[in-house]
């Protein structure tokens, strides 16, 4: 099938839903791929890179959309192109359905299919699709990188001969995909950075990024993110007014604020207050990324900079993504290609548009003359939430003695009947008719040997095994050179147990090298 890219026409966008690279590997599934002239000139291909692989150059739009079977574009179609769509074709875009549904129903009127990109579900197996995602953290990314160019002074502290430079102070609302891509390039940047967001379960993932958690002394049950799709689920007011109770305490101390927290298809909440703007130093900045729903800060213009009155910078721009048109359009262009992968699972050029296919019905919102939104809820949930555990009971001073003492009386029991089996055993060798002394003497060390070994070895947790190797290496070399001098022994019994020691010990230096060379392999780069 012929798989088309127009130029955008929304204004100011720059990105394409084509590359050549990945052009190259749609041609690899069976497909013929076209473009319109210059689309990709403003994300850095030409046209010649188009064609230097076998992407055929279209003059017109009008003619692109005439000739292409499925055609892959970034924003969602104008009144033009949805007059163009005609019956049988495909058109992959973010489309956002809730806003559309006159567009939603005149596609499916039509009998044109629309893949809708906003709309893939968070599963694990959809994640190389999620072009939700790949566009969040690029604007997570420029959102600090804009903050910067805003903020009149370093990010990371400094001293020098001309004086002591505080490191800036940078509140990420929200660690979602953005906000932890945000987190990240503020921390590499040398910023103290702090965040929030209600799931207290990011807390690990923005602590291990270097930043510091904002917890609230509130205690609310959260629902599953699979019920949300991954998503923060909406707050009870309670928690809402001890979350800007915080943000209040945060205003006076932060140099810059990012606010990443929206829903796809819903409005966004207000969390930066114009009193905590008004709190704010002069010359601190706020960065709205969800200024397109608008907004988390109240005085967020969409797609304008302002300055309050006392100073503070408040941007408010939709087209992060969009000002990092070559890297964005790399990897929308590459969900796009798993997604025809996907689509094209013979690699013959032809779509199977499987319905029953979770990823691809969740993301159709207009299929064979019908409106397929709102999709069902995948088979698969989004986030697999651990079973939840009931808190032990907390002991008191007494109950925690009481535990500890019949502990150490079990295994001192423990003890004291392994050694009496020990003694036992030995004596009732010794008791042998015509046993020898030398005999006897061997094989008290080995009796020995094998009780350290067992407090040794036995009993080190399974997860220290792999760094004892070398230990227990050395200690099989030791046992092998001592079998050795006594398997020419004129015992056959002392023969026998020799020849046993060096069996079994040349077996765990083997095996011990076996598992070592297999460890450090988990830890090569392919």
């Amino acid at each position: 099938m012929k798989i088309g890219t127009p130029k955008e026409t929304f204004a100011g966008e720059r990105r394409v839903a084509m590359t050549p690279e990945s052009a190259t590997a749609l041609q690899k599934l069976g497909h013929t791929c076209l473009i319109e002239t210059g689309a990709g000139l403003e994300a850095g291909f030409s046209d010649a890179t188009y064609k230097d692989v076998g992407v055929e150059v279209v003059k017109t739009a009008a003619a692109l959309w005439k000739a292409a079977d499925v055609v892959a574009k970034m924003r969602a179609p104008d009144a033009t192109e949805m007059k163009r769509l005609r019956e049988g074709q495909t058109l992959i875009s973010f489309f956002s359905p809730v806003a559309d549904e006159k567009k939603m129903a005149a596609a499916a009127e039509k009998g044109a299919t629309v893949v809708a990109m906003e709309m893939i579900p968070r599963i694990s197996r959809a994640q190389k699709m999620d072009a939700l995602s790949s566009m969040a953290n690029i604007a997570g990314y420029r959102a600090v990188i804009e903050a910067g160019n805003n903020f009149g002074r370093f990010f990371t502290g400094q001293i020098t001969a001309a004086g002591k430079v505080p490191p800036a102070k940078v509140l990420v609302v929200g660690a979602g995909v953005a906000g932890l891509a945000a987190i990240g390039t503020s921390t590499s940047l040398g910023a103290i950075t702090y965040a929030f967001d209600v799931r207290p379960e990011v807390a690990e993932q923005v602590e291990s990024m270097g930043a510091e958690f904002v917890y609230l002394d509130f205690e609310e049950e959260q629902t599953d993110g699979a019920a949300t799709g991954g998503y923060a689920s909406v707050s009870s007011p309670e928690f809402r007014e001890a979350q800007l109770a915080k943000f209040r305490e945060l205003a006076p101390e932060v140099d810059i604020v990012i606010t990443t927290a929206l829903i796809p298809n819903r409005e966004a909440p207000e969390l930066w207050t114009e009193d905590m703007v008004a709190a704010m130093k002069p010359g601190s900045v706020v960065v709205d990324l969800a200024a397109e729903k608008g907004g988390n800060c109240k005085l967020t213009v969409m797609d304008e900079k302002i300055v309050t009155e006392n100073g503070v910078t408040i941007i408010g721009y939709t087209d992060f993504p969009s000002r990092m048109a070559t890297q964005s359009s790399n990897l929308y262009a590459t969900n796009i290609r798993h997604l025809m992968t996907d689509l094209t699972p013979e690699k013959d050029g032809v779509i199977n548009h499987n319905m029953e296919d979770d990823v691809i019905r969740g993301a159709t919102i207009a299929h064979a003359k019908e409106v397929t939104f709102p999709p069902p809820r995948p088979k698969v949930a989004a986030i697999a939430a651990a079973p939840k555990k009931d808190k032990p009971k907390e002991l008191t001073p007494t109950e925690k003695r009481d535990l500890e003492t019949a502990a150490f009386k079990a295994q001192t029991r423990n003890q004291v009947t392994l050694l009496g089996a020990g003694a036992a055993l030995v004596l009732g060798v010794g008791l042998i008719p015509g046993m020898p002394a030398s005999f006897m003497q061997h094989f008290i060390v080995f009796v020995l040997s094998v009780f350290i070994g067992f407090q040794v070895i036995w009993n080190v947790a399974h997860s220290l095994h792999t760094p004892l190797m070398a230990v227990t290496n050395a200690i099989s070399s030791i046992i092998i050179l001592g079998a050795l001098i006594q398997v020419g022994s004129s015992s056959m019994l002392i023969t026998l147990l020799g020849g046993l020691g060096i069996l079994m010990a040349s077996v765990n230096i083997f095996g011990g090298f076996l598992v070592t060379r297999r460890m450090l392999a988990m830890f090569q780069k392919s």
